[in-house]
């Protein structure tokens, strides 16, 4: 019977190790299995168990292995298939040749094993994801209302036209025909002031937070509101500038203490905050103005991720609207109105800074295809948006106003704020509570509710549990069904607490 028959080989037979030059080794018992009908090449097999056993230490530094002759007739292979097998470990540093001597384990004991790491991670159980029956996720958006046969046909609208020119590389800023779109729909809806020329469109608020960055350069210190997005502030600490954070009261980010942070920049959400929900009022408005046109190079980051949905009165004007004096970098993105897929977003810069990112950054090419940016130009152009806008803007109203009619029950153990904006809410509740029992409570019924504690930078010592519900991404009935079982199992923790109510008659 032959070793290759049976898909055995002997290997320690074949070592030599009385013939190394680094000295006698004692070995085990070692065999290699040949699969035949295995996908994986011959050769690959005996490199992988060859270099299997250096990394365990089953063949040890200095051995001398079989000669490729030899190998090659034990395991009936041919001999280039053992040399395949040699070259690549010999490539990769396992093994060293000695000219008219042969191939010899080499020295990799004491150094980091990479391999162990890998098997660690591999034996570790993946943790299974929690999941739940309903969730309340402040970033949701309904992607059952967006017109899919819309965006077919302008697709393939957009493929018929220019073919060639289609796939050539576009504009560094992106392309004029949709930043014309852009600017047409600012001015119009958001009170925006701004040419085509202004607008650079990005593959998302991130990105374009990162190339304002090259813009504007790292000698300045940025204030964030507190509690914030806070991917904006990871994003400015990990490019290393200097940040801090200023507290808000109900009209938004304290401008005494943002005089008193020596902050340069100031990142603000002014018409519906993020995540508190606080509507900026004009004389706030004014006062951040005034304190960035106090002092050269100091600028405003308006933030204006999800102004289209209001539910009360007419949307609130962008603050750069009221700039005079071009200090405000106004952010607005299509991920909130359209889909998040869509990784579009848009930022109009100050006449300033417009002159330096074209000097520092203009080089840089555009990060949105020129494919996606023509549907989005003929998306808006052609009234899609606005129709698009029209449906989900009712759609999150009708659930807005179930979301607060099934609140009322509870309105003897929490307050509503941040209303009639956004597609969140949020539930102030009284003291004794904690923002962990409540959800933890909300957990153990499949209910996934927030805290609004993860969104501070610096938590504040003492603070009443405050739970955010955002509902753009469920319907009228599963709200109602969650709403009764997140009030029955709130009520009975709060119980807990109080302890029963003495309700016997006085004497």
């Amino acid at each position: 019977m032959h070793w290759y028959s049976t898909g055995l080989f002997p290997l320690r037979a074949l070592l030599n190790c009385q013939n190394s030059h680094k000295g006698n080794h004692e070995m085990n018992e070692l065999t290699i299995n040949l699969q035949t009908d295995s996908k994986t090449p011959l050769y690959e097999q005996i490199y992988d168990y060859i270099k299997k056993d250096i990394q365990s230490k089953k063949i040890k530094s200095g051995e001398k292995l079989p000669s490729t002759r030899s190998l090659s007739k034990y395991l009936e292979v041919s001999r280039s298939t053992v040399e395949l097998a040699y070259e690549q470990l010999l490539s990769e540093g396992y093994v060293e040749a000695e000219p008219y001597r042969g191939y010899f384990v080499a020295q990799i004991e004491g150094l980091y094993q990479l391999n162990q790491g890998t098997e660690k991670i591999r034996e570790k159980p993946a943790k299974e994801a929690n999941r739940f029956k309903y969730d309340f996720t402040p970033n949701g958006v309904d992607l059952k209302s967006f017109p899919y046969h819309v965006w077919r046909k302008l697709s393939r609208e957009c493929l018929l036209d220019d073919k060639a020119e289609m796939f050539r590389l576009g504009q560094p800023q992106g392309e004029y025909g949709l930043r014309n779109a852009i600017c047409n729909y600012l001015h119009q809806a958001r009170g925006v002031n701004c040419r085509p020329e202004q607008i650079i469109v990005g593959a998302g608020n991130d990105y374009l937070l990162m190339l304002l960055t090259t813009v504007i350069g790292q000698n300045q210190k940025v204030a964030l509101e507190n509690p914030t997005y806070k991917q904006a502030y990871r994003l400015f600490k990990n490019l290393s500038y200097e940040t801090c954070t200023v507290d808000m009261d109900s009209r938004g980010m304290k401008i005494n203490q943002l005089k008193d942070s020596g902050a340069d920049i100031a990142f603000v959400m002014p018409s519906h905050q993020y995540p508190m929900g606080i509507v900026m009022p004009i004389r706030r408005r004014l006062e951040l103005l005034k304190w960035a046109d106090e002092k050269a190079f100091r600028y405003i980051i308006e933030d204006d991720y999800d102004s289209e949905f209001r539910y009360k009165g007419k949307p609130i004007p962008a603050l750069q609207g009221y700039d005079n004096h071009d200090k405000v970098i106004y952010m607005g993105t299509f991920s909130k109105s359209i889909a998040p897929a869509i990784r579009m977003s848009y930022m109009v810069l100050p006449n300033p800074l417009l002159a330096l990112y074209q000097v520092k950054s203009g080089f840089l090419n555009s990060t949105v295809s020129k494919v996606d940016q023509l549907i989005v130009q003929k998306f808006i152009e052609e009234g899609y948006y606005e129709r698009h806008l029209n449906k989900t803007r009712a759609l999150y109203k009708n659930r807005h106003d179930v979301l607060l009619g099934c609140l009322k029950g509870m309105q003897d153990i929490c307050t509503v704020s941040g209303e009639n904006s956004g597609v969140h809410l949020l539930l102030h509740f009284g003291e004794g509570l904690s923002e962990e029992e409540l959800i933890q409570r909300a957990k153990a019924e499949e209910i996934k509710v927030y805290g609004v504690t993860e969104y501070y930078v610096e938590p504040p010592k003492k603070r009443n549990a405050t739970i955010l519900l955002g509902y753009a991404n469920m319907n009228e009935e599963r709200i109602k069904e969650a709403v009764t079982i997140l009030e029955k199992v709130w009520r009975e923790k709060i119980a807990e607490q109080t302890g029963p109510k003495d309700n016997s008659p006085a004497l």
